[in-house]
């Protein structure tokens, strides 16, 4: 069947949630590195937030399509890309996500196994592979360590759950009320707080016997860093994923040094670590296989209620990963 030469895509003309429009554009072009996907599921992450409201490092020119995690399958590949048409894969994007066809790069994509959904794939390009950074590459996570992971059921937060477990470390899940709290229970934690509580740390102090925790996963900033900070054991690793909440925190210098803190910032990028992604891909790999990685995309905004679902995610009143979903299967 011939490809079309347009396509649904959602635009952003100036800054605003309240400003994306659904449009036809042209299908985009692609290098000899890239491929041509068609989309089938386009998950949401904070940063796609800040994007369009001209808050996040990457400014892409307006109008432009926002969205930078997609899963689908190859419709025409680049000579260089070492993709194929027909190939089902997950990536990340810089943008573009949140339309029918996306290009992307060769070396930004994770092939999907068989048996797995486009929905649950979506989740890989981002949440795991930043939590696998975090707790392979930017600190290891040793058998026995405990591990306390903020905004438990979030996309990266349940994650990490996940990897944390597998590793061997005893996980302590935060999060906000008991449906959360039981939602990363299910995914792996040993343990659960509820972070709405006034003083929850005083329940980690209870958990650990008073020991406190030897890693924090944190994408949320605020007051809960400043609050997991009173429960870091000496020698632990603070690991700055984001700022879910909205506030940058200001860390105090003290409660590093005084129990020989190492606050460590979560970052990663394709052209200044490929090598680092390509051994962080490989053990994602592992972990499928494992079945220890059980992504929980909530699916239930269709493409054409993409601003609704931007809006739930950030009132946090969402779970997991969230994702929007094309009939994008049979066509072509």
């Amino acid at each position: 069947m011939t490809r079309p030469s347009d396509m649904r895509a959602w635009r952003s003309s100036s800054p605003g949630l309240e400003e994306l429009e659904l449009a036809r554009t042209t299908i985009p072009s692609f290098n000899a590195d890239e491929a041509l996907v068609r989309v089938e599921t386009a998950a949401l992450n904070f940063s796609d937030l800040l994007m369009i409201d001209d808050r996040y490092q990457i400014r892409p020119p307006r109008p432009f399509t926002p969205g930078q995690e997609i899963s689908g399958a190859v419709v025409a590949a680049g000579a260089q890309s070492g993709l194929a048409a027909g190939q089902r894969v997950a990536s990340k994007v810089l943008w573009g996500g949140f339309a029918e066809y996306v290009r992307v790069r060769g070396d930004m994509t994770i092939r999907v196994p068989d048996g797995m959904s486009s929905e649950a794939a979506c989740a890989l390009p981002v949440v795991y592979t930043t939590a696998m950074v975090a707790l392979t590459e930017n600190t290891v996570i040793r058998p026995g360590e405990t591990v306390l992971v903020l905004a438990a059921a979030g996309g990266v937060g349940l994650a990490a759950v996940e990897i944390a477990r597998h590793l061997g470390a005893h996980v302590i899940a935060a999060a906000g009320g008991e449906e959360k709290c039981l939602l990363a229970r299910q995914h792996g934690a040993h343990e659960s707080v509820d972070y709405r509580c006034v003083n929850w740390s005083e329940d980690i102090k209870r958990l650990t016997a008073g020991r406190g925790v030897d890693v924090i996963l944190d994408p949320v900033g605020g007051a809960a860093t400043k609050e997991a900070l009173r429960m870091i054991a000496w020698d632990g690793r603070l690991l700055i994923v984001g700022f879910a909440s909205g506030e940058i925190p200001q860390i105090p210098a003290n409660r590093l040094l005084l129990k020989r803190v190492s606050a460590i910032g979560v970052y990663w990028d394709h052209d200044r670590d490929a090598a680092m992604l390509a051994s962080v891909s490989a053990k994602l790999a592992t972990f499928l296989q494992d079945g220890a990685i059980r992504p929980h995309v909530e699916t239930s905004f269709s493409f054409d209620r993409l601003p609704q679902a931007l809006k739930a995610l950030a009132a946090r009143q969402t779970t997991g990963k969230v994702a929007i979903t094309l009939n994008n299967k049979d066509t072509a």
